[in-house]
Protein backbone atom coordinates (compact mmCIF):
# COMPACT_ATOMS: atom_id res chain seq x y z
CA UNK A 1 0.00 0.00 0.00
CA UNK A 2 2.94 2.10 0.48
CA UNK A 3 4.82 1.36 -2.21
CA UNK A 4 1.23 2.42 -4.52
CA UNK A 5 1.20 5.85 -2.87
CA UNK A 6 4.63 6.72 -3.24
CA UNK A 7 4.13 5.61 -6.98
CA UNK A 8 1.21 7.69 -7.69
CA UNK A 9 2.87 10.96 -5.98
CA UNK A 10 5.99 9.97 -8.20
CA UNK A 11 3.74 10.13 -11.32
CA UNK A 12 2.17 13.11 -10.51
CA UNK A 13 5.72 14.86 -9.88
CA UNK A 14 6.53 13.57 -13.00
CA UNK A 15 3.31 15.11 -14.88
CA UNK A 16 3.53 18.82 -13.27
CA UNK A 17 6.87 19.03 -14.73
CA UNK A 18 6.04 17.48 -18.08
CA UNK A 19 3.28 20.09 -18.11
CA UNK A 20 5.95 22.99 -17.14
CA UNK A 21 8.58 21.94 -19.89
CA UNK A 22 5.95 22.50 -22.23
CA UNK A 23 4.39 25.69 -21.17
CA UNK A 24 8.58 26.50 -21.20
CA UNK A 25 8.77 25.55 -25.09
CA UNK A 26 5.63 26.96 -25.74
CA UNK A 27 6.95 30.80 -24.12
CA UNK A 28 10.27 30.03 -26.21
CA UNK A 29 8.32 29.48 -29.23
CA UNK A 30 6.62 32.19 -28.82
CA UNK A 31 9.04 34.79 -27.87
CA UNK A 32 11.16 33.27 -31.39
CA UNK A 33 8.24 33.72 -34.00
CA UNK A 34 6.53 36.91 -32.55
CA UNK A 35 3.22 38.31 -33.50
CA UNK A 36 1.50 37.70 -36.75
CA UNK A 37 -0.03 40.76 -38.66
CA UNK A 38 -2.50 39.71 -40.89
CA UNK A 39 -1.99 42.03 -44.34
CA UNK A 40 -4.43 42.50 -46.52
CA UNK A 41 -3.61 43.27 -50.82
CA UNK A 42 -4.90 42.42 -53.98
CA UNK A 43 -2.83 40.49 -55.78
CA UNK A 44 -3.56 41.94 -59.18
CA UNK A 45 -1.12 44.71 -59.45
CA UNK A 46 2.17 43.85 -61.19
CA UNK A 47 5.20 44.66 -59.98
CA UNK A 48 3.73 45.49 -56.38
CA UNK A 49 1.54 42.59 -55.55
CA UNK A 50 0.89 40.09 -58.12
CA UNK A 51 0.76 36.03 -58.41
CA UNK A 52 3.73 33.47 -58.72
CA UNK A 53 3.20 31.00 -61.42
CA UNK A 54 3.02 28.40 -58.48
CA UNK A 55 0.22 30.03 -56.70
CA UNK A 56 2.21 32.23 -54.31
CA UNK A 57 2.79 35.68 -53.87
CA UNK A 58 5.33 38.17 -55.31
CA UNK A 59 6.05 41.36 -55.86
CA UNK A 60 8.06 44.89 -54.55
CA UNK A 61 5.49 45.67 -51.71
CA UNK A 62 5.77 41.93 -50.71
CA UNK A 63 9.61 42.00 -50.61
CA UNK A 64 9.45 45.09 -48.67
CA UNK A 65 6.38 43.86 -45.83
CA UNK A 66 8.16 40.98 -45.43
CA UNK A 67 11.77 42.20 -44.85
CA UNK A 68 9.59 44.85 -42.53
CA UNK A 69 8.45 41.56 -40.52
CA UNK A 70 12.32 40.55 -40.18
CA UNK A 71 13.59 43.45 -39.04
CA UNK A 72 10.48 44.47 -36.76
CA UNK A 73 10.62 40.63 -35.49
CA UNK A 74 6.58 40.19 -36.38
CA UNK A 75 5.17 37.23 -38.57
CA UNK A 76 3.21 38.36 -41.60
CA UNK A 77 -0.28 36.84 -43.16
CA UNK A 78 -1.75 37.56 -46.19
CA UNK A 79 -5.03 38.01 -47.09
CA UNK A 80 -6.47 38.95 -50.51
CA UNK A 81 -9.13 41.87 -50.95
CA UNK A 82 -10.15 43.77 -53.30
CA UNK A 83 -8.32 47.54 -53.38
CA UNK A 84 -11.38 48.73 -52.73
CA UNK A 85 -12.76 46.98 -49.83
CA UNK A 86 -9.24 47.42 -48.15
CA UNK A 87 -10.27 50.12 -46.14
CA UNK A 88 -13.15 48.85 -44.83
CA UNK A 89 -11.58 45.78 -43.89
CA UNK A 90 -8.99 47.53 -41.90
CA UNK A 91 -11.73 49.41 -40.13
CA UNK A 92 -13.45 46.80 -39.17
CA UNK A 93 -10.25 45.02 -37.69
CA UNK A 94 -10.85 42.20 -40.24
CA UNK A 95 -6.33 42.98 -41.13
CA UNK A 96 -3.98 44.18 -39.30
CA UNK A 97 -2.26 46.53 -42.26
CA UNK A 98 -2.83 46.30 -45.85
CA UNK A 99 0.17 46.72 -48.60
CA UNK A 100 -1.82 47.66 -51.94
CA UNK A 101 0.62 50.12 -53.56
CA UNK A 102 -1.88 52.89 -51.35
CA UNK A 103 -1.15 56.39 -52.18
CA UNK A 104 -1.34 58.47 -48.54
CA UNK A 105 -3.66 61.46 -48.79
CA UNK A 106 -5.38 63.27 -46.56
CA UNK A 107 -8.44 61.91 -47.30
CA UNK A 108 -7.61 58.85 -46.91
CA UNK A 109 -5.63 59.49 -43.61
CA UNK A 110 -8.80 60.80 -41.89
CA UNK A 111 -9.67 57.09 -41.49
CA UNK A 112 -6.47 55.09 -41.27
CA UNK A 113 -3.12 55.87 -40.32
CA UNK A 114 -0.33 55.49 -42.61
CA UNK A 115 3.16 54.53 -42.26
CA UNK A 116 5.98 56.55 -43.42
CA UNK A 117 6.00 56.40 -46.77
CA UNK A 118 7.79 53.45 -48.81
CA UNK A 119 7.59 54.53 -52.47
CA UNK A 120 7.48 57.50 -54.88
CA UNK A 121 4.92 57.12 -57.59
CA UNK A 122 2.67 59.31 -59.75
CA UNK A 123 0.31 58.94 -61.68
CA UNK A 124 0.29 58.74 -66.08
CA UNK A 125 -1.72 58.80 -68.65
CA UNK A 126 -1.81 55.67 -71.62
CA UNK A 127 -3.35 55.73 -74.45
CA UNK A 128 -2.89 53.97 -77.80
CA UNK A 129 0.43 53.52 -79.88
CA UNK A 130 -1.15 55.72 -82.41
CA UNK A 131 -2.78 58.36 -80.80
CA UNK A 132 -0.83 61.68 -81.08
CA UNK A 133 -3.64 64.05 -79.81
CA UNK A 134 -3.51 63.16 -76.14
CA UNK A 135 -0.83 64.47 -73.95
CA UNK A 136 -2.14 66.42 -70.68
CA UNK A 137 -5.23 65.86 -68.63
CA UNK A 138 -7.17 68.37 -70.61
CA UNK A 139 -6.81 66.49 -74.05
CA UNK A 140 -9.06 63.79 -72.16
CA UNK A 141 -12.28 66.73 -71.81
CA UNK A 142 -15.26 64.79 -72.99
CA UNK A 143 -13.53 61.57 -73.64
CA UNK A 144 -13.70 58.02 -72.51
CA UNK A 145 -11.46 56.68 -69.62
CA UNK A 146 -10.63 53.98 -67.61
CA UNK A 147 -9.07 53.83 -64.48
CA UNK A 148 -9.30 51.80 -61.05
CA UNK A 149 -11.98 51.97 -58.69
CA UNK A 150 -11.34 53.18 -55.20
CA UNK A 151 -7.92 54.86 -56.81
CA UNK A 152 -6.12 58.45 -56.88
CA UNK A 153 -6.84 57.79 -60.89
CA UNK A 154 -10.24 57.40 -60.46
CA UNK A 155 -10.54 60.75 -58.29
CA UNK A 156 -8.44 62.45 -60.96
CA UNK A 157 -10.33 61.32 -64.13
CA UNK A 158 -13.75 62.41 -62.17
CA UNK A 159 -12.24 65.79 -62.05
CA UNK A 160 -11.89 65.92 -66.31
CA UNK A 161 -14.49 68.32 -67.24
CA UNK A 162 -17.59 66.33 -69.48
CA UNK A 163 -15.45 62.75 -69.07
CA UNK A 164 -16.96 59.52 -69.15
CA UNK A 165 -15.29 57.29 -66.78
CA UNK A 166 -15.54 54.00 -66.80
CA UNK A 167 -13.97 52.02 -63.29
CA UNK A 168 -12.47 48.45 -63.09
CA UNK A 169 -11.61 46.45 -60.55
CA UNK A 170 -8.51 45.85 -61.27
CA UNK A 171 -6.13 47.82 -63.44
CA UNK A 172 -5.21 45.52 -65.86
CA UNK A 173 -9.17 45.28 -66.96
CA UNK A 174 -8.49 48.60 -67.43
CA UNK A 175 -5.61 48.48 -69.25
CA UNK A 176 -7.60 46.00 -71.32
CA UNK A 177 -10.16 48.22 -72.13
CA UNK A 178 -7.74 50.63 -73.82
CA UNK A 179 -6.13 47.96 -76.06
CA UNK A 180 -9.91 46.60 -77.13
CA UNK A 181 -10.35 50.29 -78.08
CA UNK A 182 -13.11 50.89 -75.68
CA UNK A 183 -11.50 54.00 -74.14
CA UNK A 184 -9.48 56.75 -75.28
CA UNK A 185 -6.84 56.68 -72.18
CA UNK A 186 -6.29 55.26 -68.93
CA UNK A 187 -5.05 56.72 -66.19
CA UNK A 188 -3.19 54.59 -63.46
CA UNK A 189 0.20 54.77 -61.74
CA UNK A 190 2.72 55.09 -63.75
CA UNK A 191 5.54 51.96 -62.86
CA UNK A 192 2.59 49.75 -63.12
CA UNK A 193 1.51 50.71 -66.63
CA UNK A 194 4.96 50.71 -67.52
CA UNK A 195 5.41 47.40 -65.90
CA UNK A 196 1.84 45.65 -67.63
CA UNK A 197 3.40 47.07 -71.26
CA UNK A 198 6.81 45.53 -70.50
CA UNK A 199 5.70 42.44 -69.70
CA UNK A 200 1.69 41.98 -71.04
CA UNK A 201 0.32 41.42 -74.47
CA UNK A 202 -0.17 45.34 -74.88
CA UNK A 203 1.97 46.45 -77.36
CA UNK A 204 -0.26 48.50 -78.81
CA UNK A 205 -0.23 50.94 -75.42
CA UNK A 206 2.18 53.71 -74.63
CA UNK A 207 2.52 55.55 -71.93
CA UNK A 208 2.47 60.07 -71.74
CA UNK A 209 5.96 60.65 -70.85
CA UNK A 210 4.54 63.20 -68.72
CA UNK A 211 3.27 62.39 -65.20
CA UNK A 212 0.59 64.01 -63.63
CA UNK A 213 1.38 63.93 -59.56
CA UNK A 214 4.50 62.98 -57.40
CA UNK A 215 2.77 60.43 -54.76
CA UNK A 216 4.06 58.84 -51.86
CA UNK A 217 2.74 54.67 -51.21
CA UNK A 218 2.12 53.90 -48.02
CA UNK A 219 1.01 50.65 -45.60
CA UNK A 220 -1.87 51.78 -44.01
CA UNK A 221 -3.57 50.34 -40.70
CA UNK A 222 -6.60 50.84 -38.95
CA UNK A 223 -6.91 54.37 -37.16
CA UNK A 224 -4.00 54.81 -34.32
CA UNK A 225 -2.90 51.35 -34.52
CA UNK A 226 -0.73 50.02 -31.85
CA UNK A 227 0.89 48.27 -35.34
CA UNK A 228 2.10 51.38 -36.72
CA UNK A 229 5.07 51.42 -34.97
CA UNK A 230 6.35 48.34 -35.01
CA UNK A 231 5.64 48.59 -38.86
CA UNK A 232 7.86 52.00 -38.97
CA UNK A 233 10.54 50.90 -36.87
CA UNK A 234 10.63 47.82 -39.69
CA UNK A 235 10.97 50.02 -42.34
CA UNK A 236 13.00 52.76 -41.06
CA UNK A 237 15.43 50.25 -40.38
CA UNK A 238 15.48 48.37 -43.54
CA UNK A 239 15.87 51.81 -45.22
CA UNK A 240 18.33 52.36 -42.64
CA UNK A 241 20.56 49.08 -43.79
CA UNK A 242 20.24 48.81 -47.36
CA UNK A 243 17.77 46.01 -47.73
CA UNK A 244 15.39 48.07 -49.29
CA UNK A 245 17.92 49.40 -51.97
CA UNK A 246 18.67 46.23 -52.90
CA UNK A 247 14.66 45.36 -53.09
CA UNK A 248 14.35 48.42 -55.20
CA UNK A 249 16.83 47.45 -57.28
CA UNK A 250 15.69 43.83 -57.88
CA UNK A 251 12.49 44.92 -59.09
CA UNK A 252 13.56 48.76 -60.70
CA UNK A 253 16.84 47.77 -62.33
CA UNK A 254 17.80 51.44 -60.42
CA UNK A 255 18.63 53.14 -57.19
CA UNK A 256 15.68 54.38 -55.28
CA UNK A 257 14.93 58.05 -54.90
CA UNK A 258 15.39 59.45 -51.15
CA UNK A 259 12.02 59.29 -49.08
CA UNK A 260 10.81 61.63 -46.84
CA UNK A 261 9.59 60.45 -43.29
CA UNK A 262 5.82 62.21 -43.89
CA UNK A 263 4.15 62.49 -47.10
CA UNK A 264 2.48 65.78 -45.81
CA UNK A 265 2.04 67.81 -43.08
CA UNK A 266 0.65 65.98 -39.51
CA UNK A 267 -2.07 68.81 -39.47
CA UNK A 268 -3.79 67.38 -42.50
CA UNK A 269 -3.78 63.69 -40.95
CA UNK A 270 -6.29 64.78 -38.94
CA UNK A 271 -8.32 62.12 -36.35
CA UNK A 272 -11.34 60.57 -37.81
CA UNK A 273 -14.15 63.08 -37.59
CA UNK A 274 -17.19 62.10 -35.79
CA UNK A 275 -19.38 59.52 -37.83
CA UNK A 276 -22.30 60.63 -39.78
CA UNK A 277 -25.58 58.93 -38.52
CA UNK A 278 -26.39 56.17 -40.69
CA UNK A 279 -29.53 57.34 -41.86
CA UNK A 280 -28.02 60.31 -43.42
CA UNK A 281 -25.33 58.41 -45.13
CA UNK A 282 -27.89 56.08 -46.94
CA UNK A 283 -30.70 58.98 -47.37
CA UNK A 284 -27.55 61.03 -49.51
CA UNK A 285 -27.01 57.66 -51.48
CA UNK A 286 -30.35 56.83 -52.06
CA UNK A 287 -30.92 59.02 -55.21
CA UNK A 288 -28.02 57.32 -56.87
CA UNK A 289 -28.69 53.82 -55.78
CA UNK A 290 -32.31 54.35 -57.31
CA UNK A 291 -31.03 55.18 -60.22
CA UNK A 292 -29.37 52.37 -60.74
CA UNK A 293 -31.93 50.45 -59.79
CA UNK A 294 -33.41 51.44 -62.66
CA UNK A 295 -30.67 50.37 -64.93
CA UNK A 296 -30.79 47.05 -63.17
CA UNK A 297 -34.75 46.67 -63.82
CA UNK A 298 -34.03 47.98 -67.79
CA UNK A 299 -31.01 45.16 -68.27
CA UNK A 300 -32.92 42.55 -66.24
CA UNK A 301 -36.00 42.74 -68.42
CA UNK A 302 -34.46 43.16 -72.04
CA UNK A 303 -31.94 39.93 -70.75
CA UNK A 304 -35.23 38.27 -69.99
CA UNK A 305 -37.14 39.15 -72.87
CA UNK A 306 -34.13 37.54 -75.21
CA UNK A 307 -33.17 34.56 -73.12
CA UNK A 308 -36.93 33.83 -73.41
CA UNK A 309 -36.91 33.92 -77.39
CA UNK A 310 -34.04 32.01 -77.10
CA UNK A 311 -34.96 29.41 -74.48
CA UNK A 312 -37.82 28.78 -76.24
CA UNK A 313 -36.02 27.60 -79.43
CA UNK A 314 -33.49 25.34 -77.49
CA UNK A 315 -35.99 23.78 -75.36
CA UNK A 316 -38.17 22.80 -78.15
CA UNK A 317 -35.04 21.48 -80.10
CA UNK A 318 -34.36 19.66 -77.11
CA UNK A 319 -37.18 17.28 -77.69
CA UNK A 320 -36.66 17.55 -81.15
CA UNK A 321 -36.58 14.35 -82.88
CA UNK A 322 -33.23 15.22 -84.91
CA UNK A 323 -30.55 14.04 -82.87
CA UNK A 324 -27.53 16.86 -83.93
CA UNK A 325 -29.64 19.50 -82.95
CA UNK A 326 -30.91 17.59 -80.08
CA UNK A 327 -27.32 16.98 -79.13
CA UNK A 328 -26.28 20.73 -79.91
CA UNK A 329 -29.26 21.89 -77.83
CA UNK A 330 -27.70 19.87 -75.34
CA UNK A 331 -24.38 20.88 -75.32
CA UNK A 332 -25.29 24.56 -75.47
CA UNK A 333 -27.50 24.02 -71.81
CA UNK A 334 -24.31 22.18 -70.34
CA UNK A 335 -21.70 25.18 -71.18
CA UNK A 336 -23.74 27.98 -70.03
CA UNK A 337 -25.13 26.19 -67.38
CA UNK A 338 -22.00 24.26 -66.03
CA UNK A 339 -19.49 27.28 -66.50
CA UNK A 340 -19.55 30.41 -64.05
CA UNK A 341 -21.82 33.58 -65.57
CA UNK A 342 -18.64 35.90 -64.29
CA UNK A 343 -16.77 33.55 -66.74
CA UNK A 344 -19.00 34.25 -69.40
CA UNK A 345 -19.03 37.90 -68.86
CA UNK A 346 -15.27 38.30 -69.06
CA UNK A 347 -15.07 35.96 -72.53
CA UNK A 348 -17.91 38.22 -73.72
CA UNK A 349 -16.45 41.47 -73.18
CA UNK A 350 -12.94 41.14 -72.70
CA UNK A 351 -12.58 37.90 -74.82
CA UNK A 352 -14.53 38.65 -78.26
CA UNK A 353 -12.80 42.10 -78.71
CA UNK A 354 -9.64 40.77 -78.16
CA UNK A 355 -9.57 37.59 -80.30
CA UNK A 356 -11.15 39.77 -83.31
CA UNK A 357 -8.65 42.31 -83.12
CA UNK A 358 -5.70 39.17 -83.29
CA UNK A 359 -7.70 38.31 -86.01
CA UNK A 360 -7.24 41.51 -87.92
CA UNK A 361 -10.80 43.05 -87.27
CA UNK A 362 -11.42 45.90 -85.11
CA UNK A 363 -14.52 45.41 -83.19
CA UNK A 364 -15.55 47.28 -79.58
CA UNK A 365 -18.42 45.99 -77.55
CA UNK A 366 -21.05 48.52 -75.59
CA UNK A 367 -21.28 47.56 -72.28
CA UNK A 368 -24.88 47.57 -71.76
CA UNK A 369 -24.85 45.23 -74.91
CA UNK A 370 -22.07 43.08 -73.76
CA UNK A 371 -24.19 43.00 -70.26
CA UNK A 372 -27.40 41.74 -72.15
CA UNK A 373 -26.23 39.55 -74.44
CA UNK A 374 -24.14 37.97 -71.58
CA UNK A 375 -27.09 37.52 -69.06
CA UNK A 376 -29.24 36.61 -71.97
CA UNK A 377 -27.22 33.28 -73.25
CA UNK A 378 -26.92 31.96 -70.09
CA UNK A 379 -30.40 32.78 -68.96
CA UNK A 380 -31.59 30.71 -72.21
CA UNK A 381 -30.03 27.77 -70.97
CA UNK A 382 -32.03 27.34 -67.74
CA UNK A 383 -35.17 28.66 -69.38
CA UNK A 384 -34.67 26.29 -71.99
CA UNK A 385 -35.06 23.56 -69.42
CA UNK A 386 -37.86 25.31 -68.06
CA UNK A 387 -39.50 25.22 -71.40
CA UNK A 388 -38.72 21.67 -72.10
CA UNK A 389 -40.19 20.62 -68.66
CA UNK A 390 -43.32 22.98 -69.04
CA UNK A 391 -43.78 20.68 -72.70
CA UNK A 392 -43.45 17.52 -71.36
CA UNK A 393 -45.74 18.15 -68.83
CA UNK A 394 -48.82 17.86 -71.01
CA UNK A 395 -50.39 15.18 -71.14
CA UNK A 396 -49.78 13.02 -74.64
CA UNK A 397 -53.47 12.91 -75.40
CA UNK A 398 -53.84 16.71 -75.84
CA UNK A 399 -51.45 16.44 -78.83
CA UNK A 400 -53.46 13.77 -80.20
CA UNK A 401 -56.64 15.62 -79.91
CA UNK A 402 -54.85 18.46 -82.16
CA UNK A 403 -53.73 16.02 -84.71
CA UNK A 404 -57.06 14.06 -85.02
CA UNK A 405 -58.92 17.87 -85.66
CA UNK A 406 -56.55 18.14 -88.46
CA UNK A 407 -53.49 20.30 -87.23
CA UNK A 408 -49.91 19.88 -88.10
CA UNK A 409 -47.44 19.89 -85.84
CA UNK A 410 -46.43 23.50 -85.20
CA UNK A 411 -50.23 24.46 -85.18
CA UNK A 412 -50.46 22.08 -82.69
CA UNK A 413 -47.55 23.47 -80.31
CA UNK A 414 -48.87 26.66 -81.08
CA UNK A 415 -52.03 26.81 -80.38
CA UNK A 416 -52.72 23.79 -77.66
CA UNK A 417 -49.50 22.79 -76.05
CA UNK A 418 -47.46 25.74 -75.66
CA UNK A 419 -50.49 28.22 -74.13
CA UNK A 420 -50.94 25.49 -71.36
CA UNK A 421 -47.48 24.64 -70.41
CA UNK A 422 -46.70 28.49 -70.16
CA UNK A 423 -48.98 28.84 -67.31
CA UNK A 424 -47.39 25.77 -65.68
CA UNK A 425 -43.90 27.41 -66.63
CA UNK A 426 -44.93 31.31 -64.80
CA UNK A 427 -43.23 29.84 -61.09
CA UNK A 428 -39.99 28.84 -62.19
CA UNK A 429 -40.18 31.81 -65.13
CA UNK A 430 -40.78 34.19 -61.51
CA UNK A 431 -37.85 32.03 -60.04
CA UNK A 432 -35.12 32.56 -63.31
CA UNK A 433 -36.74 36.04 -63.42
CA UNK A 434 -35.60 36.92 -59.40
CA UNK A 435 -32.15 35.13 -60.26
CA UNK A 436 -31.12 37.41 -62.83
CA UNK A 437 -32.38 40.37 -61.12
CA UNK A 438 -29.56 39.71 -58.26
CA UNK A 439 -27.14 38.77 -60.97
CA UNK A 440 -26.89 41.44 -62.71
CA UNK A 441 -24.63 42.68 -59.96
CA UNK A 442 -22.01 40.94 -61.55
CA UNK A 443 -21.62 43.04 -64.57
CA UNK A 444 -20.47 45.56 -62.38
CA UNK A 445 -16.91 43.76 -63.20
CA UNK A 446 -17.11 45.33 -66.32
CA UNK A 447 -17.71 48.86 -65.40
CA UNK A 448 -21.06 48.93 -65.73
CA UNK A 449 -22.60 51.34 -63.16
CA UNK A 450 -25.84 49.00 -62.19
CA UNK A 451 -27.48 49.53 -59.00
CA UNK A 452 -24.50 47.28 -57.35
CA UNK A 453 -21.75 48.92 -59.02
CA UNK A 454 -23.52 52.42 -57.97
CA UNK A 455 -22.73 51.12 -54.41
CA UNK A 456 -19.49 50.63 -54.67
CA UNK A 457 -18.87 53.81 -56.16
CA UNK A 458 -19.72 55.17 -53.61
CA UNK A 459 -17.81 53.20 -50.47
CA UNK A 460 -15.05 54.36 -52.96
CA UNK A 461 -15.49 57.95 -51.90
CA UNK A 462 -17.15 58.10 -48.34
CA UNK A 463 -15.12 54.55 -46.70
CA UNK A 464 -18.97 53.65 -45.02
CA UNK A 465 -19.32 50.24 -46.44
CA UNK A 466 -21.74 48.97 -44.19
CA UNK A 467 -24.54 51.54 -44.58
CA UNK A 468 -23.69 51.33 -48.24
CA UNK A 469 -24.58 47.72 -48.87
CA UNK A 470 -27.07 47.38 -46.37
CA UNK A 471 -29.04 50.08 -48.48
CA UNK A 472 -28.24 48.18 -51.71
CA UNK A 473 -29.30 44.86 -49.91
CA UNK A 474 -32.42 46.44 -48.95
CA UNK A 475 -32.96 47.94 -52.65
CA UNK A 476 -32.20 44.41 -54.01
CA UNK A 477 -35.31 43.02 -51.20
CA UNK A 478 -37.86 45.63 -52.72
CA UNK A 479 -37.17 44.71 -56.39
CA UNK A 480 -37.13 41.10 -55.95
CA UNK A 481 -40.30 41.04 -53.42
CA UNK A 482 -42.06 43.79 -56.18
CA UNK A 483 -40.97 41.11 -58.79
CA UNK A 484 -42.26 38.14 -56.93
CA UNK A 485 -45.97 39.84 -56.52
CA UNK A 486 -46.19 40.26 -60.20
CA UNK A 487 -45.49 37.12 -61.23
CA UNK A 488 -48.05 35.76 -58.48
CA UNK A 489 -50.38 38.10 -60.39
CA UNK A 490 -49.64 36.95 -63.33
CA UNK A 491 -50.34 33.60 -62.17
CA UNK A 492 -53.52 34.21 -61.21
CA UNK A 493 -54.55 36.03 -64.11
CA UNK A 494 -53.62 33.23 -66.26
CA UNK A 495 -55.29 30.85 -64.56
CA UNK A 496 -58.85 30.53 -65.96
CA UNK A 497 -60.31 28.99 -63.32
CA UNK A 498 -58.79 31.12 -60.18
CA UNK A 499 -60.15 34.42 -62.85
Amino acid sequence: MVKYRRSNWLNRLLLGLGCLVLILITQVSDATTGKTLIVATEPVFPPFEFQSLGGGLQGFDIDVVNAIGQAAGFQVKYQSIPFDGIIPALKAGTADAAVSAMTITPERAKVVSFSRPYFKAGLAIAVAKDNETVKTLDDLQGKAIAAQIGTTGAAMAQKIPDAKVRTFDSAVLALQELSNGNVEAVINDAPVTQYAIKTGNLQDVRVVSQLLTEEYYGIPTALNSPNLELINRGLTTILENGTYAQIYRKWFGTDPPPLPTSAFTPSASATEPASLEALKVITNALPTLLAGAVITLQLTAVSVLFGLILGSLIGIARLSKTLPLRWAARAYIDFFRGTPLLVQIFMVYFGIPAVLKGAGIAFSFDRFAAAVLALSLNSAAYIAEIVRGGIQSIEAGQSEAAQSLGLDAVQTMRYVIFPQAFRRMLPPLGNEFISLLKDTSLVAVIGFEELFRRGQLIVAENYRPFEIYAAVAFVYLVLTLLSSQFFTRLERWMDPVKR
